[in-house]
């Protein structure tokens, strides 16, 4: 039975059979059984390659961190993740040059997680918080809820959002307003240049 660590758009936390594309840690989450206790352990929130030298990793072996799973970097972003500085060397500071650019200061590892923190939990249900926002003006690698399902945004389409693959593309709708799954913060490191790493499905499905 596979374990519940697959993380989606939606910040849900399902049980899925397959790893997807990248490994992402919250801290200890699990009980000794491998079973899901809670959401997160501490606000430092990172999105790890799957592959780190020869380390091999036993999902929720009690008292280790969570391993978590996204289909690509675009859903753990949506989830309210950031890169890892340790094994992304070279994509954390591509995200940190991008923060820089977009809010005008540096910031730290852990200054950049206490404002990730409060943009993307709700406080009064502890589940994602979503926003609305001008659909033309998001960018690339941003999620969007449309007809209630994920769908992430990729030039002039939207890709539905599946635990395997992306569907499909489908043109851009003609709403203005959307529901937007990735976090505010996020969305505006991504407007200033962040670019992050896509499933290969991404680019099977195009619309021309």
């Amino acid at each position: 039975m596979p374990l519940q660590n697959r993380v989606q758009p939606t910040g849900d936390i399902i049980a899925h059979p397959s790893r997807g594309t990248l490994i992402g840690n919250r801290g200890i989450l699990h009980d000794a059984k491998r079973t899901l206790k809670r959401r997160w352990s501490h606000p430092h929130w990172i999105v790890c390659t799957l592959h780190w030298k020869d380390v091999r990793r036993v999902p929720m072996t009690p008292n280790r961190w969570t391993e978590l799973f996204f289909l690509d970097e675009a859903v753990a972003l949506a989830a309210g993740h950031r890169p890892c500085a340790y094994c992304r060397r070279a994509d954390y500071r591509l995200w940190k040059a991008a923060w820089e650019h977009a809010f005008g200061e540096r910031a730290k590892a852990a200054e950049m997680d206490g404002v990730l923190h409060a943009s993307r939990i709700d406080k009064a249900t502890h589940t994602q918080q979503q926003h609305a926002a001008n659909l033309a003006d998001l960018p690339d690698g941003t999620f969007i809820l449309h007809d209630g399902q994920p769908h992430l945004i990729l030039g002039p389409n939207l890709l539905p959002y599946g635990s395997d693959a992306y569907a499909l593309a489908l043109p851009k709708p003609s709403f203005k307003t959307a529901q937007v799954l990735t976090p505010a913060i996020t969305v505006a490191v991504l407007r200033a240049g962040y670019r992050p790493v896509l499933h290969p499905t991404s680019q099977a499905g195009q619309l021309p």
